[in-house]
């Protein structure tokens, strides 16, 4: 299965190998877990990772299989971990990738409403 860290690194364009900043993703990844915990999406204990062995279906079990569901996950995660670790500089480029990571937030909360249904 695909790691949590090694997929949200290649989007955010760092080699898989390159492990100078994994610290700083780990931390910003958990961050953005902590929010899809309080929308109530993934387990209700919460959820984090220390390293690349953790995996999306650790996060969701056969997240993979229900991937129309939730694969607006990886992407909220990574335009989350993106505007902390490395945030645009053009303010126009800014908003927009905030008001998408927003719009994903809302979907999210409605699927996971509709799935605790």
């Amino acid at each position: 299965m695909d790691s949590i860290l090694t997929s949200i690194k290649k989007m955010l364009g760092i080699d898989e190998e390159y492990g100078r900043f994994d610290a700083d993703i780990i931390i910003n990844i958990n961050s953005v877990f902590g929010i899809l915990n309080q929308l109530g999406v993934g387990p209700d204990a919460g959820f984090s990772i220390q390293d690349s062995t953790s995996t999306w279906d650790d996060f969701i079990p056969n997240l993979t299989q229900n991937a129309t569901k939730f694969d607006m996950i990886k992407s909220y995660i990574y335009l989350k971990v993106k505007l902390l670790f490395d945030p645009p500089t053009v303010g126009a480029v800014m908003e927009s990738t905030n008001k998408l990571a927003t719009e994903l937030e809302w979907r999210l909360k409605v699927q996971a409403d509709l799935s605790k249904n």
